[in-house]
């Protein structure tokens, strides 16, 4: 064979290498309808599949309602779930790596439970791992039991041995996982979690909307999105509709979500006669329908947060944001909406700002709010490109 045949085959090669996606394994509890799930449905939505394919492993069998949507695009959903069983786990992980192909990408979405899979990934050859941090567990780790914090130790060290990429939502949240000099190794950085806007630039028939729902034209509606676990405190929600319900006939609450808590706090609001106030929607795919039509105000009392999308988008919608003071300030984007309690104060001083807030003019339109929202780092399409720019670094290096 001549030397100008074997540079031609050498020449070949490495073009139809430059035409393969990168192959981006996500690492995730399930496809659900949560901000870390609703995010990565975001980026698959927009980035570019002609270049880069992520697949996702999910920690369940049961079915997630992105589930279909994923793979109608041509990724897969892949159940790894004996995560309690960690020996099994590794056994399983490794055999799917082994059996669905090379990945150039592990992006681990499961906070300290990371550390463990990029281990994992590591064993299995993947030469780029991410660890990707959601939330601001540093109140937790105080808390934690014993087994727990060596378990935090453990996870971490994990995390900063075998991560080749370490992101946080949020500063907080990077901080919480990569330790307090997270800054001072390059690794570390923080990407910030977006929003499809598209839903706020269009019009929604307020009326239809709250018919639907069995909401009046004249009730001033207090929003909630989100889990129904210990992090989002829907029982404090509960107590603070209780009191403004006594000095406001016009008030309803609406909380959008499911989760192990949902039963519990069902049977909450029927023990304290609040069924004729509160509104149990369930887990929702038109949040932005809801936040434009049905809802006045949106309140966020969570015990901790990484950076939460749904602030976000309560900005995007123009509604005003009660929140408590543990949320970061990386989320403030639109600041006449913006309002923050301490969760140590009493919920007579919640109910209180809801009240004084229902009688306040708005300071900003909906239209002005959204434009804000646009122009920021939580655009989709910003934060899709700053990814893509990520994964195609981090494979030349």
């Amino acid at each position: 064979m001549h030397c100008k045949d074997l540079t031609n085959i050498k020449e070949s090669n490495q073009a139809s290498t430059k035409q393969r996606p990168i192959r981006i394994l996500h690492v995730v509890g399930g496809m659900n309808r949560g901000g870390i799930e609703t995010w990565l449905m975001h980026v698959l939505r927009h980035i570019d599949r002609d270049r880069f394919h992520m697949d996702f492993l999910v920690h369940t069998t049961e079915p997630c309602p992105y589930d279909d949507e994923v793979r109608a695009v041509g990724s897969k959903i892949i159940p790894c779930p004996r995560v309690s069983q960690p020996l099994l786990y590794g056994s399983d992980f490794k055999r799917i790596l082994g059996e669905k192909g090379s990945y150039d990408i592990v992006h681990s979405h499961v906070q300290h439970f990371n550390g463990y899979v990029l281990l994992l990934a590591k064993q299995a050859g993947v030469p780029i791992r991410i660890a990707h941090s959601h939330n601001d567990t540093s109140t937790l780790e105080v808390k934690a039991s014993l087994s727990r914090k060596l378990y935090f130790n453990l996870t971490k060290w994990l995390i900063s041995r075998y991560a080749t990429i370490g992101l946080g939502v949020s500063r907080p949240s990077a901080q919480s996982l990569f330790g307090s000099h997270w800054e001072n190794d390059p690794r570390w950085r923080v990407l910030y979690c977006s929003v499809d806007l598209t839903p706020f630039r269009q019009a929604v028939d307020r009326k239809a909307v709250r018919t639907q729902l069995g909401i009046s034209a004249c009730d001033f509606v207090i929003g909630h999105v989100g889990r129904f676990q210990e992090q989002k405190n829907h029982e404090f929600l509960l107590y603070i509709t209780d009191l403004v319900a006594k000095k406001d006939a016009e008030i309803r609450l609406l909380l959008v979500g499911d989760g192990i808590l949902w039963t519990e706090i069902k049977e909450k609001v029927d023990r304290m006669n609040l069924s004729d106030r509160i509104l149990l929607a369930g887990a929702r795919s038109d949040v932005p329908q809801l936040m434009l039509a049905a809802m006045d105000l949106f309140i966020l009392p969570s015990l901790h947060e990484g950076l939460p999308l749904v602030l976000l988008e309560a900005q995007a919608a123009g509604l005003p944001c009660i929140f408590s003071d543990v949320i970061t300030q990386e989320v403030e984007i639109v600041k006449p909406l913006i309002q923050r309690l301490s969760l140590s104060q009493t919920t007579s001083d919640w109910s209180e700002m809801i009240l004084n807030t229902k009688k306040a003019k708005p300071k900003i339109t909906q239209t002005e709010a959204y434009k804000l929202v646009e122009q920021s780092s939580f655009n989709i399409h910003n934060s899709v490109k700053q990814l893509e720019a990520l994964y195609t670094g981090a494979i030349v290096q």
